[in-house]
């Protein structure tokens, strides 16, 4: 029986993802001893914080409402536009029983009466808000990535052992039933020793425009609260809201949007604790010409020595190497968002958050892995509050921050990187599989009609990263570890 080549795994990968388709002073200065743990009969207080219509907020709200005995008094968002709608949702998850709403987030963590405090907002905030909460003695459930930077990850991990507190990284995979029989199939040695894990983001990312002057800020928001620890400059695109992702001030591309999720698994998956030797990124915004400043074609490189990971972000339609996906609410030509772990004996495919496929050497399916809801991430969550052991957490703080810091690396990298026309780019990696990927995403790129003569891509250096997360050999690289923070809303660099 004749062994699959990697390059005919990936070539492959599609149709094995279509089978499993089927600044006040805010903060405590001293640490609070451990809280006793809460039975099952005490009602615990939640605040969900980055609450509008069809936003990653209201699947926190119904995560928490009317379940685990959990109920949701506060929801909280700089713009009120959405407030009456937000109320009556849950209300109805609830039986009947109406949050507030808050339009200013510090007046949240000043509220004793809350226990929990939800975060779903734009990246900048992440890390901030997480402090303050645990600072005002609340256990923080906060959204992917769980920083805008890789400083102020490791000040949340900080502060959670200095607080005491219980915090939960969104990244629900981890809690899906299918992914974690995958994951445990690696772990038994199913496959043999694994030493890539590529991880892929081909999800399919329009224009956002372009504005001539400024743009129009709602009249329900409070800009000023919206750019927190950003700069307060004035809005440089058509839409104040999500499209926030594609700008550097306040977001992290697609690589640190959906990206995150397959990253921390590919980490996941290789048993790999820490981050990598080295690490380089080289890409583009290609196809239009609009505000966006992050990446839409990106191609990653992070060395562990023996593993290796590889990630792909593309934002233009896609049907190489991974052939349609069928997904939910996705375009199948156009979006396929997983994971391939390449072992000795095998290989495993993650087509989605919750599956897995396993194959032998031959590409045979050897045993297919599903199930699970993104509302088992909220009830792990609220087991772990209230028994206090931070050990029971599916995605502890710490595993988020250094996912998220993963992204946060080839973004530095990519960002740094000199510009090239990207037909002349040669030699990318001295790693077979880095140098396929990169001439497949070439390929890509003609087959949406770019001009490999005419467009320049931005070629990243090889960078190192030490034990004490500092970039030691590369002084531009080494200042995007972290940024300026606005007066009043600064991450403490200390407790």
């Amino acid at each position: 029986m004749r062994e699959l080549t990697r390059r005919e795994f990936i070539e492959r990968a599609g149709t094995f993802a279509a089978l499993a388709a089927t600044a006040p002073v805010l903060g405590q200065t001293e640490p609070t001893p451990t809280p006793a743990p809460r039975g099952a009969n005490e009602r615990l207080r939640v605040a969900v914080v980055g609450v509008r219509q069809r936003t990653r907020g209201m699947a926190h709200v119904a995560g928490f409402a009317g379940r685990n005995n959990c109920v949701v008094t506060v929801v909280c968002d700089c713009d009120s536009a959405d407030a009456d709608f937000v109320i009556r949702d849950t209300a109805m998850r609830q039986g009947g029983v109406e949050p507030r709403f808050v339009q200013d987030f510090r007046r949240v963590v000043e509220d004793r009466d809350i226990d929990i405090i939800s975060i779903a907002t734009p990246n900048h905030w992440h890390a901030l808000m997480a402090i303050w909460a645990m600072q005002n003695g609340k256990d923080v459930y906060v959204e992917k990535p769980v920083s805008h930077n890789v400083w102020e990850g490791r000040r949340i991990v900080a502060a959670v052992e200095r607080y005491n507190k219980i915090c939960q990284t969104g990244t629900q995979s981890r809690s899906m039933t299918g992914m974690r029989q995958s994951i445990q199939a690696i772990r038994d040695g199913r496959i043999g020793r694994v030493d890539l894990a590529y991880g892929v983001c081909y999800k399919r990312r329009n224009s956002i425009g372009r504005v001539n002057g400024e743009g129009v800020i709602p009249r329900t928001c409070d800009y000023d609260l919206w750019c927190g620890p950003a700069p307060r400059n004035p809005l440089r695109r058509q839409r104040l809201h999500y499209d926030w992702h594609w700008q550097w001030d306040t977001g992290n591309g697609d690589l640190g949007n959906q990206g995150i999720h397959e990253m921390d698994k590919a980490r996941w998956g290789l048993g790999v604790a820490g981050l990598p030797q080295s690490f380089f990124s080289i890409g583009g915004r290609f196809g239009y010409v609009d505000d966006g400043e992050t990446a839409n074609t990106q191609l990653c490189h992070f060395d562990y020595g023996q593993a290796k990971i590889i990630f792909e972000v593309r934002g233009l339609p896609s049907t190489s190497p991974y052939p349609a996906a069928v997904r939910a609410g996705g375009n199948a030509s156009t979006n396929f968002v997983g994971n391939i772990f390449f072992g000795s004996e095998g290989v495993l495919v993650c087509p989605n958050y919750s599956s897995g496929i396993l194959l032998n050497p031959a590409g045979e399916i050897v045993e297919r892995f599903n199930g699970g809801s993104d509302l088992a991430h909220f009830d792990n969550f609220i087991n772990a509050v209230r028994t206090r052991r931070r050990d029971s957490l599916h995605a502890d703080i710490l595993e988020g921050h250094i996912s998220s810091a993963l992204c946060h690396l080839g973004n530095i990298s990519y960002r740094l990187g000199r510009e090239v026309p990207l037909a002349e780019v040669r030699d990318v990696a001295d790693h077979r599989e880095t140098r396929e990927a990169f001439e497949r995403m070439r390929e890509h790129l003609r087959e949406n009609n770019v001009d490999l003569q005419q467009v320049r891509c931005k070629v990243g250096p090889r960078l190192t990263i030490n034990a004490q997360e500092q970039i030691p050999d590369h002084r531009e690289a080494a200042q995007l570890l972290t940024r300026e923070y606005r007066r009043g809303f600064e991450v403490p660099a200390s407790f």
